[in-house]
This record gives structure tokens, C-alpha cells and sequence, in this order.
């Protein structure tokens, strides 16, 4: 058995990541019923909010689902009190330190996952007791490290370092990038852009249809400065960039960055005003399908790289 199925007791190794915005219960109760662990995000929900998402998904799946908590919000203390209450079994941790929580979710009987952009954070994470880690290449979407170490070298740095399992993400969204994943020394895969552009995804259709229509080149990441993020280059992208020929200030950037720009982008579909945060993969995702195709096509695609791969003479 794999070590990710057998962790999260699922049927194929995929795990769904917990996007703000594009992750709500739909989202991740169809990615569990395909065979992955689908997962909330709960760094867009108020705490009530999340709580009514757990419940509903606890109706939508009989299979593991988890949740996706960023450290940095300021009722992250409600926010794990409601996990707990609600008999959540699965937790992903991610912008923050994992000391501070995993031992409190552990000792609730939570498997705890911790997100990491790096082989040092990944040591950091495996010292702090997770039972794995997720990590993240340059080529994801949304906020991302500020190393710019990509997938395709994070992997098997990361894999010479830690003993516990490993989740590959950043660039992921096919079978083949599965398979190339996983021969790097990867356990699994964590899937995000590929499941923001599913008919199950909260986001707005505007945002999916321009996940669809994004191509090579399409997105960059920008706001160093306050916290990374890969954005589709549109009129806010372009916004910043022409601030940043002013030299601008940490708070110059943080008043044109305002409030609520994630949610107006992929949540209400302001396309023009919207920070809208995808990966670099969007280039290779063509059409809005349902997750049940979309799990199906990776796990066939990946069993047909898998054959070819055997075939490989010289």
C-alpha cells in the first residue's frame, strides 16, 4: 500500500489543496467520493462559516476529508476549538510555525499535515511531530515561498532529508506530472489549480473561465514584500507593477492592496480589480470538468505514463 492512502485510508494518492475561495464542501466532499482526501479551506471562512462547511461535507462524503488552516489568522484559537468539536480527523497547517499547534491537534487524535517551501522548514515540520508534509514548489498558485525553489528540485531535496511521508504540490495537475512527482521521491500529490477550475469549485465561473483561458507565461509572482503570491497577470497585477517602478514602500503596497482583493477576484469574479492567485499549470488545464472526470483522468493518464515508463530502452 501507498504510504498517503494508507495515512489518510483513500484510494489513490491525490489530495485536493485547500484554495480560499475555491474550497468549499462541494468542492472537497466530490474529490473524497472520486477516491482523493478532499480538503476545506478554511482561510476564507469566518469560523461559524467553516463550521456549517465541516458539518455539510460530514453529510456530502462517508470518506476522510480534512482542513486546510492557515496559521496566520487572528482566530486561529476558534478556529481549532471548532475542528476539534466537530470531529474533524484530518488537519493541513500552512503560513506559520508548526510547533505551535500540532502537538494540541495530536493529542486530539488529528493526523496533522504541515505545508513547507523548503527542506529546512520540512526538517522544522518533521521535528515538530507532523505526520507529513506538503512540499511546495514555485509553480503553485497563491501564496508561495520566497525561494523560488521549484518542484522539480524541492522533491527529492526535501526527500533526502525527512523520513516521513511526502506530499508533492506546485505544477501538478495531470498523471504524468503525478507520476514525475512520485519518482522524484513524492508519496502523494497535493492538486490545486487543476480542482479551482472543477464545477465543483466555489470560485466564481469567471475566475474558471480564466483559469481555462490563461496560458504559458500567464501568471508571476509579485508582493515579495508583504507575502508571495502567483497572480494571473491582470489590471490589479498590472497595478502593482507599475507601483513598483516607484520604489514603493511595505505600506504604499499594502494600501493598493486593500482588503478582501482574493475574494473579489475568484469569489465574485471581478476579473479587472481581483487578485486572482493560480499556478503556473494553468496553461496545461483546458476545460471547467467535473472532479469525478477530473480523478479519473489523472489516475489514467498516470497508469499509461506508469507502462510507457517500463518501456524506456538504452
Amino acid at each position: 500500500m501507498n504510504k498517503i492512502t494508507q495515512l489518510f485510508n483513500i484510494k489513490y494518492p491525490i489530495i485536493q489543496g485547500g484554495m480560499i475561495w475555491n474550497s468549499g464542501y462541494k468542492l472537497a466532499s466530490a474529490v473524497s467520493n472520486a477516491g482523493g482526501l478532499g480538503l476545506i479551506g478554511a482561510g476564507s471562512m469566518y469560523p461559524e462559516v467553516l463550521r456549517e462547511h465541516i458539518q455539510k461535507c460530514k453529510k456530502a462524503t462517508d470518506k476522510p476529508f480534512g482542513v486546510n488552516i492557515p496559521m496566520l489568522y487572528p482566530n486561529i484559537q476558534e478556529i481549532m476549538d471548532i475542528v476539534v468539536e466537530e470531529g474533524v480527523k484530518i488537519v493541513f497547517t500552512s503560513a506559520g510555525n508548526p510547533k505551535t499547534w500540532t502537538l494540541f491537534l495530536k493529542e486530539k487524535g488529528i493526523t496533522v499535515v504541515h505545508v513547507v517551501s523548503s527542506s529546512v522548514f520540512a526538517l522544522k515540520a518533521q521535528e515538530a511531530g507532523v505526520d507529513a508534509v506538503v512540499a511546495e514548489g514555485f509553480e503553485a498558485g497563491g501564496h508561495n515561498g520566497r525561494e523560488e525553489t521549484t518542484t522539480l528540485t524541492l522533491i527529492p531535496m526535501v526527500k533526502e532529508k525527512i523520513q516521513i511521508p511526502l506530499i508533492a504540490a506546485g505544477g501538478i495537475a495531470t498523471g504524468r506530472g503525478m507520476l514525475a512527482a512520485m519518482i522524484l521521491g513524492a508519496d502523494g500529490v497535493q492538486v490545486g489549480s487543476r480542482f479551482a477550475a472543477s464545477v465543483e469549485s466555489s470560485a466564481h465561473n469567471n475566475f474558471k473561465e480564466t483559469i481555462v483561458n490563461t496560458k504559458e507565461g500567464g501568471t508571476q509572482l509579485t508582493l515579495k514584500e508583504l507575502a508571495p503570491v502567483r497572480l494571473v497577470k491582470n489590471k490589479f497585477f498590472n497595478d502593482v507593477q507599475e507601483l513598483y517602478q516607484k520604489c514603493p514602500s511595505k505600506e504604499e503596497l499594502v494600501q493598493l492592496l486593500g482588503r478582501a482583493r482574493a475574494k473579489k477576484g475568484m469569489f465574485e469574479g471581478d476579473l479587472e480589480e481581483g487578485e486572482l492567485e493560480i499556478g503556473q499549470i494553468s496553461g496545461l488545464i483546458h476545460e471547467i470538468l467535473p472532479v469525478e472526470k477530473i480523478v479519473e483522468e489523472m489516475m489514467a493518464e498516470f497508469r499509461t505514463a506508469q507502462k510507457e515508463k517500463t518501456t524506456f530502452e538504452f
